[in-house]
């Protein structure tokens, strides 16, 4: 590794590239890094139909309609988003509900989980697990101390003569650990909602949802990937972990259509022109790898995923009408966002910022403009989407956005804010982020407004 290449690289990453400056991990790295293998394809060859395999449209169908739509998205952060978010979850469980005869749990309406990063942590395990996540996750991973393990790895002698990438050495991990060498195939579940684990391609610039709709396109099959590879790629911090790379099957004769891509043109949208200049190439045979790295690159919050397929489909009563889903009355988006905001010391002194302050600033910056921009175009849509629902019947949309900016007190956000990005926190902050989590969404204006209309109204069954 060359560290000038790394400092160039930079701007490139999310926040959970702090872990960066840990000068005894960037040493690990650049000694194993002349001795680990890297280009090991991960992704077989599709050879027969797809269609039945973990894609947005087959989990979709299989479940059942819901009294509601709801989707979550779980922003990247480490052990503090994966914590922040299983709160949600658990919060989302103790919300039980009747409406006219019939009692219902909201975590069980839950439709999509999208999730980059930290985040995907958390929607992977509850995916395979359901609620059993709530008596194995903190034991499973959020108390386990993953990132001093990974790192003792990379230090230990035996890595410095073993053909393994510091990537693969956390796919072990990963699959040893937390996820039992689980596929997506597991994945299939009729009551269970999709999730979409969504990761960043260095080669083109694309956004990668973990779905077979997104392998299609590069003519490959999903359904026995590791579940533990997807998490992986989607909270690989470049330079800190080895890209995976996935190989681009194209041209091939199987006659898997287009499911993904069926908005071709995207006049007057530039957001969904970028979209889809970004996955043209796989189709055109000029995309022969993917270099698949951190979610939060191309998205933090996890949104843009959810924004992507629906308007691929070709805006949102196509892609109802494509997965057989009714319209409902209520549509509601929480969007789980762990990022901090560390007091900043810069302006206190005339001397020069250090490296590790100037890298957490262009971090912070990046961070949260694109995630405002990303709110700013979620929300116009979602009010586009309740315009167009509306001719049937009268659509009431809820975006719930949950940050530290909410907690009640100066001095508790302060604390909230400390906790660093990290694969490794002491199990008394995790309890405060699960708390933290619960407490947000429950307090939260808009969710109370959910309840009320959810209690008041006849939804569409």
């Amino acid at each position: 590794m060359n560290l000038n290449t790394a400092a160039r690289l930079l701007p490139l990453t999310t926040d959970y590239l702090q872990r960066l400056l840990l000068l005894p991990l960037v040493i690990a790295m650049a000694i194993s890094s002349g001795c680990s293998s890297y280009g090991t394809i991960s992704n077989p060859p599709a050879l027969s139909d797809t269609r039945n395999d973990y894609s947005i449209e087959s989990v979709l169908k299989n479940k059942p309609q819901g009294k509601l739509t709801l989707l979550l998205a779980f922003s990247g952060g480490g052990t503090r988003a994966a914590a922040l978010s299983y709160g949600v979850l658990e919060e989302l469980n103790a919300t039980q509900l009747t409406i006219g005869d019939q009692t219902i749990n909201l975590l069980d309406e839950v439709d999509i989980i999208s999730s980059v990063s930290g985040g995907s942590f958390t929607a992977a395990y509850y995916g395979l697990h359901g609620k059993k996540t709530f008596t194995e996750f903190k034991s499973a991973m959020l108390y386990k101390d993953i990132e001093n393990q990974l790192i003792d790895g990379a230090l230990s002698v035996s890595q410095w003569f073993s053909s393994k990438s510091r990537t693969d050495m956390a796919i072990d991990y990963y699959n040893r650990e937390i996820f039992n060498y689980a596929s997506f195939a597991d994945l299939q579940n009729s009551h269970s909602p999709l999730i979409l684990i969504n990761a960043s391609d260095l080669s083109s610039g694309a956004r990668i949802s973990f779905t077979q709709e997104y392998f299609d396109l590069i003519c490959s099959k999903l359904n026995h990937f590791p579940i533990a590879k997807a998490v992986a790629a989607s909270s690989a911090v470049p330079l800190v972990f080895n890209p995976i790379v996935l190989k681009n099957y194209r041209p091939c004769d199987i006659g898997i259509a287009n499911r993904l891509m069926q908005q071709t043109s995207a006049d007057h949208n530039y957001e969904l022109q970028q979209t889809i200049n970004t996955l043209t190439p796989y189709l055109n045979d000029n995309l022969p790898y993917l270099h698949i790295v951190d979610g939060g690159i191309t998205d933090n919050l996890g949104l843009r995923a959810i924004y992507d397929v629906i308007e691929l489909s070709g805006g949102v009563q196509a892609f109802l009408g494509h997965v057989d889903k009714a319209i409902t009355a209520q549509i509601a988006v929480i969007v789980v966002d762990a990022a901090t905001q560390p007091q900043n010391t810069i302006s206190m002194t005339n001397q020069p910022p250090t490296i590790k302050q100037t890298l957490q600033t262009i971090n912070d910056i990046q961070i949260h403009r694109y995630n405002s921009s990303t709110i700013t175009l979620f929300s116009q849509s979602l009010n586009n989407w309740k315009n167009q629902l509306s001719s049937s019947q009268t659509i009431d949309p809820y975006l719930i956005q949950l940050n530290f900016s909410q907690l009640p007190s100066a001095r508790i956000r302060d604390q909230f804010n400390q906790i660093p990005t990290s694969l490794s926190l002491p199990n008394e902050q995790v309890e405060q982020l699960i708390s933290a989590g619960r407490m947000l969404l429950r307090n939260h204006p808009q969710f109370k407004a959910l309840i009320a209309s959810l209690r008041d109204k006849k939804t569409q069954k």
